[in-house]
């Protein structure tokens, strides 16, 4: 069964002014696991130590492009090791490398590489979307096929940010089921629209079939259900309270 977890980057306006507090926070209200945006120059012996109080382990480190190349990137798995994160994920590709087609191709050829060192260090590399890669690049193709046609399963797997696709049209319950085991993480938050906008909300009160994005998930053996949410009407931490509630009211139902 996939564990439940919160992308930081929900709560970045408490994380920026402290890091360390927000997670023991986090960690009260019934996370077990949390996935990195940004580490705020914390050791990371200090980060460790906090977790370990917190009760907290790692559910991937979203990773800038350019700390996952050249000799970065040696750094950036020397840093996740020893916190005990063993996924890093690629959140979004530079402009240049989503330009257009052939820069898709190009993009596919560095996260193969990427992909491959992490695995010789005994890292999973994923990559995670946006609404961007489901664009119609002109000639019927994706940024998203590309990505991961051309890319090596062993080396690159996917998390599926499934707001993101139903935001660009796209199903992400035919995608899990397409892409099957190359799926190793989910992002879960709701969506709902307001003056013709979409924007995320709190798990169950949108439009999403999180109930059935649990199934699917869990019928293709996804590690990690990371809830994620970047638009507020309350405090972010009570958003993230609500959120982890609301998803295991779903899933034990």
């Amino acid at each position: 069964m996939g564990k439940i977890a919160i992308q930081l980057y929900s709560v970045r306006d408490h994380t920026t002014k402290d890091f360390l507090g927000t997670l023991r926070k986090l960690g009260e209200m019934g996370y077990e696991a949390v996935q990195f945006a940004g580490f705020f120059d914390t050791p990371a012996n200090e980060l460790k130590q906090v977790m370990d109080e917190a009760g907290l382990v790692a559910a991937g480190s979203h990773m800038p492009f350019n700390s996952l190349t050249g000799d970065q990137l040696e750094a950036s798995l020397t840093y996740n090791k020893t916190i005990g994160n063993d996924l890093i994920i690629c959140p979004m590709l530079p402009e240049e490398l989503r330009a257009d087609e052939g820069a898709y191709y190009r993009a596919a050829e560095e996260l193969n590489e990427i992909g491959r060192k992490c695995a010789e260090a005994g890292f999973s590399f994923a990559y995670h979307n946006h609404n961007m890669e489901f664009f119609d690049l002109g000639n019927g193709k994706r940024g998203f096929d590309i990505l991961f046609e051309e890319t090596d399963r062993e080396y690159v797997k996917m998390e599926l940010d499934c707001y993101w696709a139903t935001h660009a049209g796209v199903d992400p319950l035919e995608t899990i089921k397409a892409y099957n085991d190359l799926v190793v993480s989910l992002h879960i938050k709701d969506m709902t629209v307001e003056n013709g906008e979409k924007r995320s909300i709190e798990i169950g009160k949108g439009s999403l079939d999180i109930a059935t994005l649990w199934e699917t998930g869990e019928s293709v053996g996804v590690d990690w259900y990371v809830i994620e949410q970047e638009h507020f009407d309350v405090d972010p931490l009570d958003s993230a309270k609500d959120n982890v509630v609301n998803l295991k009211k779903v899933i034990n139902k």
